[in-house]
């Protein structure tokens, strides 16, 4: 299951999820493509693969804009000339709140950033995976998927399902280039997302459901973890995985079966 000499583009490695898995691929051999709109955050985890003996570079790109994409595959061409695994992971929480308060120009923030930026990281990665064919990992999430009950997350939820739905038409389509595409879905993990989400009135739109035992049954309540889904991202990365393609799969502790 190594991935020696494979060049692996992720993007929001600068935290959780992605600098979780960024650590775990590059572990594992691959050569890292960090990729996110804040240097700071991206050298830090840089600097942390080179100083466990592995190869990484920052990537300052947007994944909402086509030309700050097409700039980031082409850095990555330059330096490395191939590309094998993409984990399509940066996304917002953005704003949750009811329907009716819930702004256009919020709607359309939220979707512009997980499902279009989905769309362009895939599109632009392609005729370098093209090449040798590779792996496509994106990050969705039980909301959407399975769960509906979380109110205010109207615009969240529509992107990362439709980022489940872009996964499947992707992996038929790009199958015959040996092109793998699959879909993660976290339920609560511990990471620093959940702490830029913007919640209004979102009460309004609850109902009125308690889980006086916690929401996570596997767990006794408790949030997983972000390397746990980085080993997941391995995984399916890897030739472990290699007739796996068009798949989500949920990571949650059963947290989706209990709320969805």
């Amino acid at each position: 299951m190594e991935l020696k000499d494979k060049v692996a583009l992720v993007t929001g490695a600068g935290s959780g999820l992605g600098k979780a898995a960024a650590l775990r691929l590059a572990e594992g051999g691959a050569r890292i493509a960090a990729l996110g709109r804040g240097r700071d955050s991206l050298q830090q985890t840089v600097d942390k693969i080179t100083a466990a003996g592995g190869r990484a570079i920052v990537v300052e790109a947007d994944i909402a804009r086509p030309e700050e994409m097409q700039a980031a595959v082409a850095q990555i061409k330059k330096e490395w000339g191939r590309l094998d695994i993409v984990f399509a992971n940066a996304g917002i929480n953005g704003v949750w709140a009811p329907i009716e308060e819930l702004k256009p120009d919020e709607w359309a923030e939220t979707l512009a950033i997980n499902l279009t930026g989905t769309f362009l990281t895939v599109k632009y990665a392609l005729p370098l995976l093209k090449q040798r064919g590779g792996s496509v990992i994106i990050t969705s999430s039980v909301n959407g998927t399975r769960v509906f009950s979380n109110a205010g997350a109207s615009a969240y939820s529509s992107s990362k399902a439709g980022q489940v739905a872009f996964a499947k038409m992707a992996a038929l389509e790009l199958a015959k280039h040996k092109i793998r595409v699959n879909v993660i879905c976290p339920g609560w993990i511990q990471t620093e997302i959940e702490e830029s989400t913007e919640k209004r009135h979102t009460e309004e739109a609850r109902e009125p459901v308690e889980y006086p035992e916690g929401s996570v049954p596997l767990t006794d309540g408790q949030p997983g973890s972000a390397e746990q889904v980085a080993e997941l991202v391995y995984f399916l990365a890897s030739d472990a995985a290699g007739h796996i393609t068009g798949t989500e799969v949920w990571i949650d502790g059963a947290e989706s079966l209990l709320q969805g």
